[in-house]
């Protein structure tokens, strides 16, 4: 059976494992099933390798919108939009109800507004929804130590070991998961069942909201006809690119030798073809704490005049607020690092008044510093880098003084949300653009 059908279908001649996603009972074997013998669900996800697969990617439905609706249960059943309300505000979240007006994240909120007349929009509340994710990871830590967040609404797990720990196949333990999120924090998440993190994030986006996606030996016939931008990480340009060299689908790419890969699509090409045909050689990797998180560049040729060392700099804060905000962090000061073009190294740092993960709180502290040490001297060398970490819950705090710092981070979270999708390049603000 193909996984189009498995995932979803609640009639099985009963050979094939079959697990209900309500009561997260695994089913008899040997006769046909049309609904869960323990609850009369019909919801049943079904699958020749259900119960040998241990790699889970989570993913929250309609993250912030789900915590908002929770909150307030006067919203269920509405139409809602999280995101800035202002003229130029951009949605964060739109609820599922929403979007079958067609609004959607990372629109602008006026666009979204019209589509959807009657939805109700609510001012993010980072802090509400960093709270819940918190609790939500350490519901994952309980099942596994081995547990990777990949955003503030996505992680990824490994549950081989989880017979011998919870007397059950991770089949099972990941279903349970979801019923207890949903249960206890009020949050419904999609799951992705597969042989390695690629496929798991692949296997969450089949059957959202509250979904239950597998995807197991089939993996490379379910990629074949599929577009390029299927793959996590390949957007827009790149797309256009494998266009123009004739690649559409994974397949063509997939059926390509390490060696044709390589001439026909450069260094890249072999882990692409790779990627292509479902195979992705990653371990799930625990979040560690960092002592430290820090970005540098060397440029191709020494750079002196002060804007465009400016303009440099703030492509490093953009950096480095991206890989805080992924690994679930904020600087609580910023160092600053340059190397001129004899090779001396100079370096600066200054503390902040409250931890930030934002770009431009980043960049004003870091301009400052740079300010003090330039002296018309040619670069070679320009890096930011933390000075002191805290947790991501501690990041930019209401201030009476800057009551715009909310907007901030919301407008953030959408351009995070908007280059996680189209790619890094998609996006760019006026400050990073070369003037020349």
């Amino acid at each position: 059976m193909a996984v189009g059908a498995l995932r979803n279908d609640p009639l099985t001649n009963g050979s094939v494992p079959a697990l209900c996603r309500d009561c997260a009972s695994l089913l008899p074997r040997g006769a046909p099933v049309a609904h869960c013998l323990s609850c009369g669900s019909r919801r049943i996800v079904a699958h020749p390798d259900l119960e040998r697969l241990s790699i889970v990617h989570v993913d929250c439905d309609a993250f912030f919108a789900s915590v908002e609706k929770h909150r307030r249960p006067e919203l269920a059943g509405k139409p809602l939009l999280v995101g800035g309300t202002g003229d130029r505000g951009v949605v964060s979240t739109a609820c599922y109800i929403a979007r079958l007006s067609g609004a959607r994240s990372a629109m602008p909120m006026r666009q979204a507004r019209q589509l959807c007349p009657d939805a109700i929009v609510l001012e993010p509340d980072i802090s509400a929804y960093r709270a819940v994710a918190k609790t939500m990871r350490e519901m994952m830590s309980a099942l596994t130590p081995l547990v990777e967040a990949r955003s503030i609404d996505e992680a990824v797990l490994d549950l081989s070991g989880t017979m011998q720990l919870h007397g059950a196949p991770p089949c099972v333990v990941a279903a349970r998961l979801a019923l207890a999120v949903e249960r206890e924090l009020g949050v419904s998440i999609s799951v992705g069942l597969a042989e390695n993190p690629m496929m798991a994030k692949l296997a969450a986006e089949i059957d959202k909201p509250r979904g239950y996606g597998v995807i197991g030996a089939e993996a490379p016939q379910w990629l074949a006809p599929r577009s390029v931008r299927t793959l996590p990480g390949v957007g827009t340009a790149q797309e256009r690119a494998l266009g123009r060299a004739g690649f559409t689908t994974l397949g063509a790419i997939a059926a390509l030798s390490n060696h044709d890969a390589a001439r026909r699509l450069g260094p890249q090409g072999p882990s692409l073809a790779a990627r292509a045909r479902g195979e992705d050689a990653r371990r799930v990797t625990p979040s560690r704490p960092a002592k430290s998180v820090s970005v540098e560049t060397t440029f191709a040729t020494d750079i002196s005049d002060v804007a465009e060392l400016e303009r440099r700099l703030w492509l490093l804060c953009e950096r480095l607020g991206s890989r805080l905000r992924k690994g679930e962090l904020a600087a609580t000061g910023v160092s600053l690092k340059l190397r001129t073009s004899r090779f001396e190294t100079r370096t600066r740092a200054a503390q902040l008044f409250t931890p930030t993960i934002l770009p431009e709180r980043l960049f004003t502290l870091a301009r400052d510093l740079l300010t003090k040490e330039i002296d018309g001297s040619a670069y070679r060398l320009l890096g930011i880098g933390t000075n002191g970490l805290a947790p991501l819950g501690a990041a930019d705090p209401p201030d009476l003084a800057d009551p715009n710092s909310g907007r901030r981070a919301a407008v953030q979270n959408a351009i995070d949300s908007i280059r996680t999708r189209f790619g890094d390049t998609m996006l760019n603000r006026g400050r990073a653009l070369d003037r020349k």
